[in-house]
């Protein structure tokens, strides 16, 4: 009796009667979905990480202006573009003299960052002002979207490094050539 119930219940299954898989078409729009999903996802993961290179490129730039206006507390002036921003890990021996320079310098680390790009930031100074250039992700000057150059200084452009970039801010010097770091000796 469990065997007729049983061979009874087998051919009854619904696995032997019904197509079994998926079509060819079936899985060519799968993938389809897939692909398109995936290229989105992507797309805002990329999107994102940019917005926080550019985040930190603000934030690194107020730091600099903190170590930069400590520095002239100290010393009464800038340093020059040609002491660089060097001249925050250690003092200057050319150009004028810091007798209140900080020991330990200016930067912990003893290195001054680079931008989040992996590029040098640009200074200018003549002493009484400062410009720190960074040209973003393309690593040149100018550049719009993605390519966009941030900059700050010490007549209080904050904002330009945020939203705008550097809407023109050089980063050079003219004694200096275009597209050298103003950080002195490496």
């Amino acid at each position: 009796m469990f065997t007729k119930i049983f061979k009874s219940s087998l051919s009854s299954s619904p696995l032997k009667t019904a197509n079994a898989g998926f079509s060819l078409m079936e899985i060519l729009i799968a993938l389809t979905i897939l692909g398109i999903a995936g290229t989105f996802a992507a797309s805002m993961t990329f999107e994102r990480l940019h917005e926080g290179k550019v985040q930190s490129t603000i934030i690194q730039l107020q730091n600099l202006k903190a170590r930069l206006q400590e520095y002239r507390r100290h010393c009464g002036i800038f340093p020059t573009s040609e002491q660089g921003l060097n001249a925050l890990i250690s003092k200057p021996t050319a150009g004028p003299d810091c007798k209140r320079y900080a020991s330990a310098g200016y930067i912990e680390g003893g290195e001054v960052p680079k931008d989040p790009w992996d590029n040098d930031f640009f200074y200018e100074s003549d002493g009484k002002s400062f410009t720190i250039t960074s040209y973003g992700d393309d690593g040149a000057p100018g550049g719009e979207d993605k390519a966009k150059d941030f900059s700050i200084s010490d007549k209080g452009n904050a904002g330009t490094a945020g939203a705008s970039g550097a809407g023109g801010a050089g980063g050079t010097s003219p004694s200096q050539p275009a597209g050298q770091p103003a950080n002195g000796p490496q």
